[in-house]
């Protein structure tokens, strides 16, 4: 049975219409974290009709922003090398990567447990502490990093300290492409300044060469 001609160019607008409204909210909820959806239709061009078409509800439009995330996330997981040569460039390169998906998704953190809840940000979260853990677990044994605390103490205080770096950028006091929060990761695990700064140099240079020629 054949398509209806209209049917592929309405499906088109309505994939456009949500990524527009999805890509608006991470703005303005960063701005203004209690919106309104109203609010947001207007600043992302679109009726109030075609908003509550996509998100019927603020929980169905935060669900959708949490999802992205996730799926961003568990990419930059993915990507990561399983197992480099040096824990501490494991972690450099981890650090590096998530950078940009806690930026792109960073007014979640005033919303996060608010409206989505402790369980789905667990949830969300989960891929990057269980590798980050893993790259602890070796630095320790190899001697890269301090023993002083356990590995999954020890990832949850790199995972404070990089939510409050982002909420520092929300506010407009911090800013960064990622190397200074991940040598500031580095130095927090127990690697000296100096071969901290090498670390990420290094690791932001291969990542840099690896994406140019990917691009």
């Amino acid at each position: 049975m054949s398509q209806p001609v209209g049917r592929v160019p309405q499906r088109r607008n309505a994939r456009s219409n949500r990524a527009r409204i999805l890509a608006t909210a991470r703005q303005e909820l960063g701005r203004n974290p209690d919106i309104t959806l109203e609010e947001l239709a207007r600043a992302s061009g679109v009726v109030r009709r075609t908003l509550f078409g996509h998100f019927p509800g603020r929980a169905a439009l935060l669900e959708a922003l949490a999802e992205e995330a996730a799926e961003a996330l568990q990419s930059a997981v993915a990507a990561a090398p399983p197992a480099p040569e040096q824990a501490e460039r494991a972690l450099a390169h981890f650090s590096l990567s998530m950078w940009p998906v806690g930026d792109r998704y960073r007014m979640l953190l005033a919303l996060a447990r608010r409206d989505l809840g402790v369980d789905r940000v667990n949830e969300i979260l989960k891929p990057a502490r269980v590798r980050v853990t893993g790259i602890l677990e070796r630095g320790q044994r190899d001697g890269v990093f301090h023993p002083h605390l356990p590995p999954a103490v020890l990832s949850a205080g790199l995972e404070a300290m990089t939510v409050a770096l982002l909420e520092e950028v929300n506010t407009g006091a911090f800013e960064d492409d990622g190397t200074r929060v991940a040598v500031a990761t580095l130095i927090a695990a127990g690697v000296p300044e100096k071969r901290a700064l090498v670390v990420v140099d290094d690791a932001a240079a291969t990542a840099a060469a690896e994406d140019a020629a990917g691009g």
